[in-house]
């Protein structure tokens, strides 16, 4: 008898969890890969997730949690070990082709398209790096180890005659390459995000910095060759003691990805509360701006998603 008992109720509570009856069993625990602290990804990722939790209704839990960054978060959402998260359009291009590197195609969706990534390389005042060329010899930060920035760092080099034999390549995470650059153990380093990027007013703050220049005409070539590369502006006033407009380069957009597999109805909802909240992520980050009808549908040649799709067709901002 105690035995059938026993028996009874683990079928009753098995049946219960199934059910998704009562309390926290009827939430959904949503996972969104973000990058490490001191760059644009871990901010706007949280902001992402603070405002999915914020919104009534609806029946999940979302929490952001810190990766090494797009490379790390293509991969978690192929086994399932994170739901949603930011990336590099430019790095999600080639994994999702399995291209340059990647040891094959990682079947990922874009969900909307968010801030420009404006990136570009910074340099002590007076340091004599006034061009690309004069990285040559010396100590370079070129982004956090495992991150995935050679995928555009090196097209964007090569565009100017440097390849990565030309300097010696250092690998640290956008706040340690700030204090390399303050210290002396690095001369340069590459650095972006949206604008404003937290650490670059970090380092604009604690020292005389110099934006090193693109050139012109490489800029027009890799934006014709590569649809993830952009025309991009840094505003003057932006950063301290920058006085005048800086021509940068958007290396790839921050965009919202999943699996293809993900549940459309899911991606639907999240993308639908994301956008028509998306006043409420500008007010944790000037990245919330980018969540526009002329944006978030934009191309960057990964496939969307047929749930975010679907909402886009609905409130008529899908062209393609």
């Amino acid at each position: 008898m105690v035995c059938r008992s026993w028996l009874v109720f683990l079928m009753a509570a098995s049946l219960a969890a199934c059910s998704g009856g009562g309390g926290a069993g009827d939430r959904d625990f949503i996972s969104v890969g973000t990058a490490p602290p001191g760059g644009a990804f871990f901010v706007v990722g949280g902001a992402l997730a603070e405002v999915l939790n914020a919104q009534s209704g609806q029946s999940w839990n979302v929490t952001a949690e810190s990766t090494s960054g797009s490379q790390e978060n293509i991969r978690r959402l192929a086994t399932g070990e994170l739901d949603f998260a930011v990336s590099n359009s430019a790095i999600t291009y080639f994994a999702a082709r399995g291209t340059e590197g990647w040891d094959r195609a990682y079947p990922v969706r874009a969900v909307m398209t968010l801030a420009p990534n404006v990136a570009l390389f910074l340099a002590r005042a007076n340091s004599g790096i006034n061009q690309l060329s004069d990285l040559k010899g010396k100590r370079v930060v070129v982004g956090p180890a495992g991150a995935g920035f050679e995928y555009f760092v090196k097209p964007l080099l090569g565009a100017h005659g440097v390849t990565y034999e030309d300097f010696t390549p250092l690998n640290a995470t956008q706040t340690a390459a700030v204090d390399m650059l303050s210290d002396g153990s690095a001369a340069a380093i590459f650095i972006g995000g949206a604008i404003p990027t937290a650490s670059i007013t970090q380092a604009a703050a604690s020292m005389d910095i110099s934006f090193v220049p693109f050139d012109p005409e490489a800029v027009k070539r890799l934006v014709s060759e590569y649809i993830f590369f952009d025309h991009a502006t840094i505003p003057a006033g932006t950063y301290r003691n920058q006085t005048t407009e800086i021509a940068a380069l958007d290396v790839g957009s921050m965009h919202f990805i999943t699996a293809a597999e993900q549940d459309e109805e899911l991606v639907y909802n999240v993308t639908k509360s994301l956008y028509e909240n998306r006043e409420q992520v500008l007010q944790r980050h000037a990245a919330g701006a980018a969540i526009n009808e002329r944006n978030v549908g934009r191309d960057t040649g990964t496939e969307f998603h047929p749930g975010a799709i679907r909402y886009f067709r609905e409130i008529g901002v899908w062209s393609k």
